[in-house]
């Protein structure tokens, strides 16, 4: 399987919690109850599965082979993509404050939770696209098909030794929770 078709995949999932996130927030928005748990816990995969593992599979791997073959990493495609996960981070940081201060009694916070979901979700599902149709096929075009084997490895050693055994399932889990979650209410 190619580099970009094991990303692509990782992809679906994530399209999956941002459609469940978008659904919190905007029952949220209108004055539905929806617990800050969830949104807490959407903080947390986002964290741990489209940052801790997706991206950094991107960051660390991805992007340094396609510099290497000669995407430039300022002013191209991998400088966008970076730029994006940066902003999902701090949206998430900023969506996971506002949750919390809404758990500690904070009413006030409850638009920051809504327009830090929805915020992070229209960004990601950009970033999908913009991977998935511009910087994924250029990868295939460019990386040579002997560099793929050794992607893959890397990516399956980011996702087993270094997030660690069982933690890429975990995250697979709670994708289908947060969606039993939104499918409930």
């Amino acid at each position: 399987m190619l580099a970009t078709e094991i990303l692509m995949d990782e992809h679906r999932v994530i399209e999956r919690v941002i459609a469940s996130l978008e659904q919190g927030a905007q029952r949220l928005s209108q004055d539905q109850a929806v617990p800050m748990e969830f949104f807490l816990k959407t903080a947390e995969f986002i964290k741990g599965f489209a940052d801790g593992c997706h991206h950094k599979k991107e960051e660390q791997v991805l992007f340094p082979i396609l510099v290497e073959n000669g995407v430039p990493r300022e002013g191209g495609p991998v400088g966008g993509m970076l730029a994006d996960h940066e902003e999902g981070r701090r949206l998430t940081r900023e969506m996971r404050t506002a949750a919390e201060r809404v758990q500690q009694g904070d009413v006030s916070a409850i638009p920051l939770v809504v327009k830090n979901a929805l915020g992070y979700a229209a960004l990601l599902r950009q970033h999908i696209m913009k991977e998935n149709h511009i910087l994924f096929p250029l990868a295939d075009q460019v990386v040579p098909l002997a560099q793929q084997g050794h992607i893959a490895e890397r990516f399956e050693h980011i996702e087993h030794e270094e997030t660690g055994a069982g933690v890429h399932e975990k995250y697979l889990g709670m994708a289908e929770e947060l969606e039993r979650a939104m499918a409930t209410q």
